[in-house]
This record gives structure tokens, sequence and C-alpha cells, in this order.
């Protein structure tokens, strides 16, 4: 298996299948492929066995179904464009050296790749940190394809040494790094500073990729420019508001993009 990272601000991720190798990747990720290259879309992929597998992993901001892309009679390739500017990253994956990314890090992986939910060590990030503090694990044994948004900062943590940032720049980190949450010091700082209540604090030993680009700061950006269309004859906002919500639920089910 041969891989490739075209391009820079949207990268596109190439990879070569020798007849009988797979690859695997949430439903509709795929942006082109040879023709000897079959699908087989199931939700028993990337390490789910059962029904509660394939549930952790939309949980963990991941698809419901998963599709599997296997070269069949010689050499073949398929490609995955990036969703958002920034980055793609090639990562080993091995027992005990998974990685814990943000909700929509995963991208693709071989095999032997598992995806699930993580909550790494703190229950208090699931609990009172918002969407933000649910990541994918990444884990088993292979290569994982991971996409990260902007421009893209590593820090090696020694033993001890912390970091806090702010939530939505978490774009992954070595599964040994601790991960809690911790409030933002000041009643002050915390309603008027524009920073949130919360922090995540990453504490070494372990490395971490921090993204410059948050989904939440690319979309309040660019709201001034999109144009505001009233709800649909017959539909109030709030029904509109509900619809919308549905839709998304949906969407995050059947993996589209």
């Amino acid at each position: 298996m041969e891989s490739r990272i075209v391009g820079t601000t949207m990268p596109v991720l190439e990879v070569g299948l020798e007849a009988g190798e797979a690859l695997v990747a949430e439903a509709g990720q795929m942006s082109w492929m040879t023709p000897n290259v079959q699908l087989r879309t199931t939700t028993a992929a990337a390490g789910a066995s059962g029904l509660w597998g394939a549930v952790s992993r939309v949980i963990a901001g991941g698809g419901l179904f998963m599709t599997e892309f296997t070269a069949t009679g010689g050499r073949g390739a398929v490609a995955f464009a990036a969703r958002l500017p920034g980055a793609i990253l090639p990562m080993p994956v091995a027992p005990g050296a998974g990685y814990m990314v943000h909700r929509s890090g995963f991208l693709c992986g071989t095999a032997g790749v598992e995806l699930a939910v993580g909550f790494q060590k703190s229950l208090g990030a699931g609990l009172f940190g918002g969407s933000g503090f649910v990541m994918q694990r990444v884990s088993g044994t292979g290569t994982a394809w991971l996409e990260l948004g902007g421009e893209i900062v590593s820090h090696d943590l020694a033993p001890g040494e912390q970091l806090l940032v702010h939530p939505g720049h978490v774009g992954m980190f070595e599964e040994r790094v601790r991960f809690d949450v911790t409030t933002v010091s000041g009643i002050a700082n915390a309603l008027f500073g524009g920073q949130g209540l919360f922090l995540v604090s990453l504490t070494g030993p372990g490395t971490v990729w921090l993204q410059s680009l948050t989904v939440p700061g690319l979309a309040q950006a660019i709201s001034p420019y999109l144009a505001q269309e009233a709800p649909p004859a017959g539909q109030t906002a709030t029904t509109a508001v509900e619809a919308g919500v549905a839709g998304a639920v949906l969407s995050s089910l059947f993996g589209k993009r």
C-alpha cells in the first residue's frame, strides 16, 4: 500500500492498493477511485463488532456506516479530499499507541484501525465540557489518516508539563496524554472574555497537535455574508429550528457531509 498527499490548503489523499488490500472510511468520504476497487458498506467495521460499537462511533462524531474499499484483479487506487482547509496527517497506530482526535478528524485507515468514542479519563469532560470534549479514539494496528483544520502546531510535552487549550483548537493527542477540563479563572474573564467557561488541560508525557481553524470559528466568520432565508410558508421559526436539528442528526447517522 502506498499513499501520497497532494496539495496544501485543501489537500487530497490518494492511496494505492495492491490486489486484496483494503481501506476503511466513513460512508460518503470517497472522492474518486479506479473501477477495480470494490465497495462494501457495513456497520461492522473499524473495530465495531456489534450495535454498541457502531453507536459509540456515532457518539464520537463518526457515521453509523463505514465503507471498505478493496482492490480486486490488480492494483487500484482511491482518493479522499479534505473537507476543510487544513492538513491530512498519516499516523501509525499500534496497541497502546493510539490517538484521541477531534470529532470529525478520522478520514480513513487500514483494515486493522479501530474507531470509537473516547472520553479519556475525565468523566467531567463528557458531562460539563460540551460536545467539544467528546472525541474519537483511534486505536488498533495499522495506519490512520487524520484531518485537522488550518495550520498545525505540535507540542511534545514532558512528564508533568501542562498546556491549557481552547476546546476547538484541540486537534489530536497521543492517548497517553492526560486530558482534563478546567474552568476559566475569574468571573469577568468567564463572562466577558469571549473564551467560554472551559479550557482543556493536556498533561504530558506525550505529543499534542493543535489546529488553528475551528468549525465554529469559521461559521462565525462567514455568517455575516450568508443570506438569511425566511422559513417556508406555514412553518414557524421554532419548527424550522427543530427540522434543522433533526436533519443534522440524520446526517450524522448516515455519514453525509
